[in-house]
C-alpha cells in the first residue's frame, strides 16, 4: 500500500451510480477510504473549485490532490496499487474489459435513471433520501427540497434525455435484457470472468448495486427473475482484496456474447450518432438505434471521449492481439461501428495528468 494514496476521502452519495462503482473497486482492492456525502452547501463548492466540476464521486488524496471521473480514477489507482489486479494483463481480455466498462457506465445510465425517477413511489423514496443526505441544514422546507430533486432529475435525466411514453418499454427492456444476461453468466462463473471480480464486474455494479438492487421496481424484478444477480451484487460488495485473487478465464467467455452484440448493434451506433451531433454543435439530437428513437436527447462531449478512448485502447494493442480482437468485434457487428465516424474531437480530459482530473460526465 502506498501511503500517498490511502486513506482516500470519497465525496458522493450512497445512492449514486458512479460513487457505488468506485466504492466497489476500492473495497475489492483493499484501498482504505472514508465516505462523505457531497453536501450541496458545505462540500460541493469545494469540490468544484478543486476539480472544475461538481460531479460524483470526487476523491481527495491524503496529500491534498484530487481525482474526478471513475474511469481515469480507476486507471490511475491500478498503476499505483497493481495488486490484486482488477484489469487483466492479457491484451485482448483487457480490451474487452474496458469495452464492457464503457458500455455499463454509459448505456445502462438511461434505464437506471428511468426506473428511479419515473415510478412515483421510487421518486418519493429516493428524493427524500437525497434531500436528507445532500441538503441537510439547508433552510428550505423538506417537501420543497424533495419536489425540486424530483423535478430536476426527471427533467434532466429521463424526460430530458429522450425517455418518453413511446419508448419507455424499450428503455426498461435494456435493464431486463442485461438482467437476463447477467443471470445466465452467473450460473456459469461466480464473477463475469471467473472466480474473481474484474473491471467488468465493477462497472456493472454501478447501475446494478446503487440503482437496480435498491430502487423498488427493478429490485423486485431482480429478486423474482434473477436471484443469482441479487447474490452477486452482495458478494461483490463483500469482496475484499483477499477474495479478489481467484482465477480468470484465459479468453473472452461465450457468455459475454450478448453484451458484445448489443455493443455492436446499439451502443456503438449511439456513440457515433452522439459524436456527429456534437460535431454539428447540437446540444440535443434524436438518435434512432436498435429501432428505438430517443427524441431530443442531450448530446455529450464526454461520450465522444468514450469513443476516442475505445479506439485508443484498440490502437494500444500489440500487433499479435489485434487480429483476434478485430475478429471478435466483427463477429458481433462492432468493428465497423467503432470506426464509423471520422475526425472526432471531444475536447474532454485534454492535457490533464492524474491525479487531477475533470470532465463533462453527468453527475
Amino acid at each position: 500500500m502506498h501511503n500517498t494514496i490511502a486513506p482516500l476521502t470519497v465525496y458522493g452519495s450512497n445512492l449514486s451510480y458512479f460513487t457505488g462503482k468506485l466504492e466497489m473497486y476500492l473495497r475489492a482492492k483493499g484501498i482504505a477510504y472514508s465516505f462523505e456525502p457531497m453536501h450541496g452547501r458545505r462540500i460541493m463548492p469545494q469540490v468544484r473549485r478543486a476539480t472544475g466540476t461538481s460531479q460524483m464521486p470526487a476523491v481527495k488524496l491524503p496529500d491534498g490532490r484530487w481525482l474526478s471521473d471513475t474511469t481515469p480514477i480507476i486507471a490511475w489507482l491500478e498503476q499505483q496499487q497493481p495488486l490484486p489486479p482488477l484489469i487483466p494483463s492479457d491484451p485482448a481480455l483487457r480490451f474487452f474489459c474496458l469495452l464492457l466498462e464503457d458500455y455499463a457506465d454509459e448505456w445502462l445510465w438511461r434505464p437506471a435513471m428511468h426506473f428511479r425517477w419515473y415510478d412515483t413511489g421510487s421518486a418519493l423514496l429516493q428524493s427524500r433520501h437525497l434531500a436528507d443526505e445532500l441538503t441537510a441544514g439547508v433552510p428550505v422546507p423538506p417537501a420543497l427540497k424533495r419536489w425540486y430533486l424530483r423535478r430536476r432529475q426527471r427533467g434532466t435525466y429521463t424526460l430530458g434525455d429522450g425517455v418518453t411514453e413511446s419508448n419507455r418499454r424499450q428503455v426498461e427492456n435494456i435493464y431486463l435484457d442485461n438482467l437476463a444476461w447477467l443471470e445466465s453468466a452467473l450460473q456459469q462463473t461466480a464473477y463475469l470472468l471467473g472466480s474473481s471480480p474484474c473491471l467488468a464486474d465493477i462497472a456493472f455494479a454501478g447501475p446494478f448495486f446503487r440503482h437496480f438492487s435498491q430502487d423498488p421496481v427493478p429490485a423486485e424484478i431482480m429478486r423474482q427473475r434473477a436471484p443469482a444477480v441479487f447474490e452477486w451484487v452482495a458478494r461483490l460488495w463483500n469482496c475484499s482484496a483477499a477474495g479478489a485473487t481467484g482465477d480468470w478465464l484465459p479468453t473472452v467467455p461465450d457468455h459475454w456474447s450478448p453484451w458484445l452484440q448489443d455493443i455492436g448493434t446499439v451502443y456503438l451506433p449511439y456513440l457515433c450518432a452522439n459524436a456527429e451531433a456534437v460535431a454539428r454543435g447540437e446540444s440535443r439530437f434524436s438518435p434512432t438505434v436498435g429501432g428505438v428513437t430517443y427524441p431530443k436527447a442531450r448530446s455529450s462531449h464526454y461520450r465522444v471521449w468514450c469513443l476516442e478512448q475505445l479506439r485508443q485502447h484498440f490502437r494500444a494493442l500489440p500487433e499479435t492481439a489485434r487480429a483476434g480482437v478485430q475478429a471478435i468485434l466483427e463477429a458481433h457487428g462492432a468493428w465497423e461501428a467503432l470506426w464509423r465516424v471520422r475526425g472526432i474531437e471531444s475536447g474532454v480530459n485534454r492535457g490533464l495528468t492524474p491525479p487531477f482530473g475533470s470532465s463533462h460526465k453527468m453527475v
